[in-house]
């Protein structure tokens, strides 16, 4: 059957029952229909076209913030609630130039550095999870596995107590909602909660570490800041260790969820995985490419240009489908096949440009890590039937349970 015209950029997204269930036959009619489809009612653009989603991501000419958008559009509604006497400060993910590398870079070098100093030990926390997991029987892999494995490794990176780990999702789930452009009244309210703990508690967790370092980001950070290396305030040094703090948890459960999912469904694949663990490398590549958590990203124009071969104006956003890009025929032979047995890392499942994932490489690490010995601890496991309730966080894409038997 012929999917029907898409009309608008949410019947994508995880707002929509059918594309919450499965968004790609319609990114795949968008995709093969138009090169760019506009969205009046959203004031948007979407791109689907792999060379054209990665060309936006990679120009770094354009911008990022939502306020730079024109009125009415569905970049502005990310912002157009917010009180505007209330002080705020953007992470890095909305940050322009030149602000945007002044603080990027000494952010990712410390972060870096603490993620590869610790390799060892946050595999050994993955190693734990799995181990504290139910021995036999049935149980929600997303709950026991999922959720607490990036949570835990980014708290022990940061230095936060491990020991509030449910309220840092709690608080995580709620400041996520900023990322949703059609969010309720109720769900401001709960975003500007989540917000604020979170603020209250980094504040207090900076002070501590000028008192009495610790081995851990947030000590690196405040060292940098007393040596003149990174000229960060205090504020923009919360708001981005907040930043990682969230980044760092939902959308690597989301990629762990998705990859054992997809697994358990393709039992060939597994096999291979089960036969030959080093492919973990390789399976992780796949799962980002086939089903990766985040399924757009967004710039707006600075000027009024071509741009994906059509005419566009100043301030215009351009939202573009990581999740069509990356089942685009005309980059990947057999693009709807999941197959970790071949090369395809040149998925654009982290964005690209300037505004890349900070955190792809610890996402790699941990996901690597549980596709390794998950099936090492569980070689029988497998999928019971059931009905999958997938998020509905618009432009995400992750499992809320996932019911394993082992």
């Amino acid at each position: 059957m012929t999917e029907r015209p898409v009309n608008s950029i949410f019947e994508l997204s995880a707002l929509d029952p059918v594309a919450r269930k499965d968004p790609h036959q319609r990114l795949e009619t968008l995709r093969n229909g138009t090169r760019a489809f506009r969205d009046e009612l959203a004031k948007a653009w979407m791109l689907t076209r792999f060379e054209d989603v990665r060309t936006t991501v990679n120009d770094r000419s354009m911008l990022r913030h939502p306020s730079h958008a024109e009125d009415g559009s569905i970049a502005r509604r990310l912002v157009d609630d917010m009180d505007p006497e209330a002080p705020r400060q953007e992470s890095i993910l909305f940050m322009d130039e030149p602000d945007h590398s002044r603080v990027r870079l000494p952010l990712a070098k410390a972060f870096y550095a603490r993620v590869n100093k610790m390799k060892d030990v946050l595999e050994g926390i993955v190693d734990d999870v799995i181990a504290s997991a139910p021995p036999e029987g049935r149980f929600d892999l997303m709950a026991d596995i999922a959720v607490p494995v990036p949570i835990l490794v980014i708290a022990r990176i940061l230095g936060v107590d491990e020991a509030r780990v449910a309220d840092f999702r709690a608080w995580s789930e709620a400041v996520i909602l900023s990322l949703n452009p059609l969010r309720s009244a109720e769900e401001t309210s709960l975003m500007e909660w989540g917000g604020e703990q979170l603020e209250i508690y980094f504040t207090e967790l900076i002070e501590a570490r000028r008192q009495q370092p610790e081995d851990d980001l947030i000590s690196d950070m405040v060292a940098l800041q007393a040596s003149g290396e990174a000229g960060l305030s205090d504020a923009e040094l919360r708001v981005n260790l907040q930043a990682l703090l969230i980044g760092g948890n939902l959308t690597t459960t989301d990629l762990i969820g998705n990859g054992v999912w997809l697994l358990l469904t393709h039992p060939d694949q597994l096999r291979a995985l089960r036969a030959d663990p080093s492919l973990s490398r390789s399976v992780v590549e796949e799962v980002l490419r086939f089903e990766s958590p985040v399924a757009v990203t967004s710039r707006i124009l600075p000027e009024d240009r071509v741009h994906a071969g059509c005419p566009m104006k100043h301030r215009q956003s351009v939202w573009v489908s990581l999740h069509s890009a990356n089942r685009d025929a005309e980059k990947f032979d057999t693009p709807d096949v999941f197959d970790i047995t071949l090369d395809r890392q040149s998925h654009v499942a982290f964005g690209g440009g300037s505004h890349i994932c900070i955190g792809a490489p610890l996402a790699r690490i941990e996901a690597r890590r549980v596709f390794a010995r998950l099936f090492q601890r569980y070689p029988n496991m497998t999928l019971p039937e059931q009905e999958l309730s997938w998020r509905t966080l618009p432009f995400f894409r992750g499992l809320e349970t996932l019911w394993v038997e082992v």
